[in-house]
């Protein structure tokens, strides 16, 4: 098996910014002129953006083992959290409502975020790897951005009526509204990403010396192990 310099490092990145973003970007509703949607929307297109990275560069079957890597990183972080948030706060500290308030939500939201993230970011690689052979490797902004729209498009509709649907504090109308300028601000990020994307991408590429194309891989998604 081929080994990479920059290959940890980028599963690391994808791994914090897949936390972060669900777990705090997830439990607040920003506003800027009107328009709503959720603090995670400055972190999470990050982790789509890592993705594309990887497959464009070492493949699908590599971008699918850090996918699983994630998921079983949101999988343990939910698990734990909800242990902190179990646990009988000290006598005389006053936060343990705040904390709750806070991090309540992070459950389902979390395991909202671990089944929409895990489809999403597989359509997401899928579209890519196989928009890299039909452009025969050229127009790479046209895969980057094709693949985070498609993947961006499948996360957004599952992910944000199962997190918030029957709370009180999210009314369908600000589910809609949240959902549709998200998606949006995602794909902008993308697009405006698109430099700093190609130059990450020509580092890699020239330092790895790898620049996979997908044409006999096995694309399901379950084949967690390196062939």
């Amino acid at each position: 098996m081929k080994n990479y310099k920059y290959l940890d490092l980028a599963t690391v990145t994808f791994v914090v910014t897949l936390i972060l973003s669900n777990f705090a970007g997830n439990s607040k509703i920003a506003q800027i002129e009107g328009i709503s949607f959720t603090a995670g929307v400055i972190l999470f297109p990050l982790s789509y953006l890592i993705g594309d990275i990887l497959t464009e560069v070492y493949g699908y079957s590599k971008s699918r083992r850090v996918i699983w890597i994630g998921f079983v990183a949101l999988l343990v972080s939910v698990f734990f959290v909800q242990i902190m948030i179990a646990l009988p706060p000290a006598h005389g500290w006053p936060n343990q409502k705040a904390y709750e308030l806070i991090f309540s939500n992070s459950y389902r939201a979390a395991i909202s975020s671990i089944f929409a993230f895990w489809i999403g970011e597989f359509v997401n690689s899928f579209v890519l790897a196989k928009m890299k052979i039909w452009t025969k490797g050229k127009l790479l902004w046209t895969r980057t951005i094709g693949s985070t729209i498609v993947g961006q498009l499948v996360d957004s509709m599952i992910f944000y009526p199962l997190a918030f649907a029957g709370l009180s504090a999210f009314p369908w109308h600000l589910i809609y509204s949240v959902m549709i300028t998200n998606f949006i601000l995602k794909v902008l990020w993308e697009v405006l990403a698109t430099p700093f994307t190609y130059w990450v991408i020509a580092f890699l590429k020239d330092k790895e010396h790898e620049d996979y194309f997908d044409y006999k891989t096995d694309f399901n998604p379950f084949v967690i192990a390196d062939k």
